[in-house]
């Protein structure tokens, strides 16, 4: 089967269509993410990526099908309550910028006209000041979660690294959306680099990396544990406690990418998502599975004494964070009050 950009396009409103038509309490339904881009495909895989706001609260709030193995629908539900607060839309580091752009596909009732113009009032939304405030809201949210761990003195465990990454993620995104979207999961480290040369910053790529223990792998080690990275996704999907991101439909949209970065000119930017997936995936495991996913981050320097290491070094990182956002306000002369909201 052949599939394009177009062919993908042509499934999100056929899919949008149906489900409008068989649901009167969607209201709008909306296309974001990579199909929105120039290439949306990485190592052949894709996803659609749609939004459907209710007029009352779903029963779901997220669900996967699947197209091909390669391709699949990841579909959003949200209630209209979500974006009654422009003011609030507007200083959101993910749902402002969901909406900021989309491609809408169906609308019932006047909705997303108001709720995009509304966002958009003034041309401030990319104006530094409501730039600053996502920004501060992300290294927030960073700094919160790096307290939840950084205190631990017992066994690390999947849970203590799986919030050391959530901390990462949002940090780097509160670097990366100082010149655009936040960054998505998938591509973090492949778009990351350009981001910080457009502030000049690219110290803070090597900081990533390292934060990532990538100064103690390479390539052929990390493909030794694709076999083990692989195995626990399978188990890990039919468990229904595990992350909805851990769904046997997703398989290989997370392993070709990751095939396709290790055998790319930069092998090691796999490393976040191969990481992130395993890290989730063994929040469920046991014995033998979870064993495999503690020696990779043995010989990433992760766990035992070497955590305490990375927590204050990712402290160190939030700190530089802080100060690149006091620049940026200086530089834009903006002051702490300053929202733009």
């Amino acid at each position: 089967m052949r599939v394009t950009k177009d062919s993908l396009l042509r499934i999100a409103k056929e899919t949008v269509q149906e489900r409008a038509y068989n649901d009167s309490n969607i209201i709008a339904a909306y296309l974001t993410g990579s199909l929105l881009t120039e290439d949306p495909m990485l190592g052949g895989t894709a996803d659609i990526d749609l939004v459907f706001v209710h007029k009352t609260q779903p029963k779901i709030k997220r669900e996967f099908k699947k197209l091909t193995p390669d391709f699949h629908l990841d579909m959003i539900h949200r209630v209209k309550d979500e974006f009654k607060s422009p003011r609030e839309l507007r200083g959101n580091p993910w749902l402002g910028y969901e909406m900021y752009a989309p491609m809408l596909l169906y609308e019932r009732e006047k909705f997303f006209d108001f709720v995009q113009s509304s966002l958009r009032a003034g041309f401030e939304f990319e104006q530094p000041a409501l730039t600053l405030q996502r920004c501060k809201n992300l290294l927030s949210t960073a700094r919160k979660i790096w307290f939840e761990f950084s205190e631990h003195e017992d066994e690390v465990t999947p849970k203590e690294i799986n919030l050391y990454l959530q901390s990462l993620y949002h940090a780097i995104n509160a670097i990366a959306e100082l010149n655009g979207a936040p960054i998505q999961e998938r591509r973090l480290l492949i778009e990351f680099p350009a981001r910080a040369e457009m502030l000049q910053k690219q110290n803070m790529v090597a900081s990533v990396y390292q934060l990532l223990g990538a100064n103690k792998t390479n390539a052929e080690q990390i493909k030794t544990w694709h076999a083990d990275w692989k195995s626990a996704f399978k188990i890990a999907s039919e468990n229904t406690n595990v992350d909805e991101r851990i769904n046997a439909t997703r398989l290989n949209y997370y392993d070709k990418a990751i095939k396709s970065m290790l055998d790319g000119e930069t092998p090691l930017s796999c490393l976040w998502l191969l990481l992130h997936t395993w890290t989730l995936s063994s929040l469920t495991l046991s014995g033998d599975h979870l064993k495999f996913w503690q020696n990779a981050c043995t010989s990433l320097g992760l766990i035992s004494d070497g955590f305490n290491e990375y927590v204050q070094g990712l402290d160190h990182f939030l700190d530089e964070i802080e100060i690149l956002l006091e620049e940026f306000a200086n530089a834009n002369a903006l002051d702490d009050d300053s929202t733009g909201l």
